[in-house]
């Protein structure tokens, strides 16, 4: 990897990480030696980069720094349309299409000698085996969980108990054949998953869910390292 390529990526790793970096870390995913790493930070703090931190503790990127827009990389290509492929097979019409337009869009921007990643990428999303039809707008679902809505939902249990719930929406989870909606349900004090397809019946709740959506999140990832 060239030097103005590794000191990108240093500047890429730093920017997606909450937490500080080791030296360590860096190198291992960098493939370079400690030395290597601590001489290309002390590179950037040089060219006025804002990293912080030192040997042994982490390093983090100083809050407001940004760089100037770069071209993508054929791997990051590649992992946009794995990406957005594995969406539009499995996710509902609104970000399937979602997906779709955000690879035209790519194609539309990327230089020639980059378009054939998206028309020809070496790697491919399975198509999902098992297309559920979906009696519940999943879009409605996540509008609620970006503005912070309640829903009021009735829902049939495994066992074909049918309950009406008020919840706290947190994720909608996708996975191979199914889709989990994360909350905090009302009636059992506590966070559950609830499976999209055994929903019967769903509305937003104008009035809020009184906790502010990060806070939320937060409980629900002490409440997740405590019981998964």
């Amino acid at each position: 990897m060239r030097r103005a390529d590794r000191l990108f990526q240093i500047i890429q790793i730093l920017r997606r990480s909450t937490r500080p970096v080791t030296a360590v870390a860096l190198a291992e995913e960098l493939e370079v030696s400690k030395r290597t790493v601590y001489r290309d930070v002390a590179d950037l703090i040089g060219q006025r980069v804002p990293v912080e931190g030192e040997a042994g503790f982490g390093y983090v990127l100083g809050a407001g720094y940004d760089m100037p827009p770069l071209m993508l990389t054929p791997d990051e290509v590649e992992a946009v349309v794995l990406g957005a492929q594995w969406v539009a097979n499995r996710a509902d019409k609104v970000l399937a299409n979602a997906a779709l337009d955000v690879v035209a869009k790519l194609a539309a921007v990327l230089p020639e000698h980059l378009r054939i990643f998206v028309a020809e990428p070496s790697v491919g999303a399975e198509p999902s085996l098992e297309v559920q039809e979906e009696d519940i707008d999943s879009s409605m679902i996540r509008s609620a969980i970006r503005s912070g809505e309640g829903i009021l939902m009735r829902y049939r249990s495994e066992a074909g108990e049918e309950t009406e719930r008020t919840i706290w929406p947190v994720l909608l989870g996708y996975a191979e054949t199914s889709q989990l909606l994360i909350a905090w349900c009302e009636l059992r004090g506590d966070f559950r998953h609830f499976r999209i397809e055994r929903i019967m019946q769903m509305e937003t709740l104008s009035e809020g869910i009184g906790i502010n959506q990060r806070e939320l999140r937060r409980r629900w990832g002490r409440w997740r390292a405590e019981h998964l």
